[in-house]
């Protein structure tokens, strides 16, 4: 470890905690994949046994316990350390548990590379908010579903928020976003039917027998506010609903996600 006590808050060493937002961070070396901040040491463990490498450590003086200290003593990288006034004064925030990591960015898999001998998968269709885009990983994780494919207007599993509500689980389940052309054609060309989350006349109950039947299965979830585009619904092989009471129509989509998981998730 190299612990350095900080003694000037615009130190130059301290701007990726400072001075960049999370999009400023995901562009920082481009062509390159950029950087993000992994935040509380629970996240921060799944980061690094994922391999993730981190570029250093960002820790509160109070905090500076056997912990944390065993998280960072096996990597050469610089280890931050200053009061909470001062830290709260850098990044904007009250860190969780004291901790935050900046740590590299790696190339995402091709759709096609993600989902070998997967046979249950979710694709989030522009789900935007970082806190749903958490919880749906949490469930994929503790539900079955082997990976998880992102539409380019979906929020990042890595940013800070995302990462936290997932309790790291980002790192667990394997995901990438759809870097162009059509997800549905390339889920087709090898092998997976889908299923649309809509409210539909035609949907199916989520427990048809058929649908769970299926030996490779994506699961499209929507957009929170209009759900999920006419035509991507019309190209899905089913649509379906969950069968709900007291004249409620929808859950939440994160919600919705882990009822879905649940019914149809490998386990």
């Amino acid at each position: 470890m190299n612990i350095i006590r900080i003694s000037d808050l615009s130190g130059k060493e301290l701007e990726i905690y400072k001075n960049r937002n999370e999009s400023q961070l995901y562009h920082i070396n481009e062509p390159d994949p950029g950087i993000f901040i992994a935040e509380s040491p629970n996240v921060i463990t799944r980061a690094l046994a994922d391999e993730y490498e981190p570029i250093s450590f960002l820790v509160e003086e109070h905090q500076w316990k056997e912990e944390i200290k065993e998280i960072t003593k096996d990597y050469d990288v610089p280890v931050y350390l200053g009061s909470h006034e001062a830290l709260l004064e850098i990044v904007g925030f009250e860190m969780a548990r004291g901790l935050l990591c900046a740590m590299k960015r790696r190339e995402l898999p091709s759709i096609e590379e993600l989902c070998k001998d997967k046979r249950r998968i979710a694709v989030l269709d522009d789900v935007e908010n970082p806190t749903n885009i958490g919880a749906i990983f949490r469930s994929a994780a503790a539900l079955g579903m082997e990976a998880v494919i992102l539409t380019k207007g979906s929020s990042d599993p890595l940013y800070r928020r995302a990462a936290r509500v997932s309790m790291g689980t980002v790192f667990q389940v394997p995901w990438t976003f759809e870097k162009e052309g059509d997800y549905m054609k390339s889920l087709g060309e090898i092998g997976f039917k889908t299923v649309a989350m809509a409210l539909r006349e035609d949907s199916v109950s989520i427990s048809d027998e058929k649908l769970k039947s299926e030996e490779k299965l994506a699961i499209i979830l929507g957009n929170e506010g209009y759900g999920l585009e006419d035509e991507t619904i019309a190209s899905c092989d089913y649509v379906a609903k969950i069968p709900m009471t007291n004249g409620v129509d929808s859950l939440n989509v994160a919600a919705a996600s882990a009822v879905m998981f649940w019914e149809l998730g490998e386990q």
